[in-house]
């Protein structure tokens, strides 16, 4: 069973940039497709970006592309999301998942495994 810890959260002006990381413990962390959501305040979870279990596969929420990076170190076990040019509107509390599939999904209920979470706080 895979188990998640989020880290990299914190307080950013708006422009500025974060790098949020998920540490995985497990053997099979590397069969897993992983994901990244956040939950704004008064809001519900919502899909930000997801990645292969092989890492050569991304996709993200129109909100965040262009913007956001979702990447992985199989040999690590961490999943990373660097998140540039950030915006008032992305302060949420990040969660990353695992899912037991090779593939990505955009479904927060096809992801079974869940972190604590991150604050990330972007001040105008």
């Amino acid at each position: 069973q895979v188990q998640l810890v989020e880290s990299g959260g914190g307080l950013v002006q708006a422009g500025g940039s974060l790098r949020l990381s998920c540490a995985a413990s497990g053997r099979t962390f590397s069969s897993y497709a992983m994901g990244w959501f956040r939950q704004a305040p008064g809001k519900e979870r919502e899909f930000v970006a997801t990645i292969t279990a092989s890492g050569g596969s991304t996709d993200y929420a129109d909100s965040v592309k262009g913007r956001f990076i979702i990447s992985r170190d199989n040999a690590k076990n961490t999943v990373f999301l660097q998140m540039n040019s950030l915006k008032p509107e992305d302060t949420a509390v990040y969660y990353c998942a695992a899912r037991p599939r090779g593939s990505g999904s955009l479904m927060e209920y096809e992801y079974d495994i869940w972190g604590q979470g991150t604050q990330v706080t972007v001040s105008s």
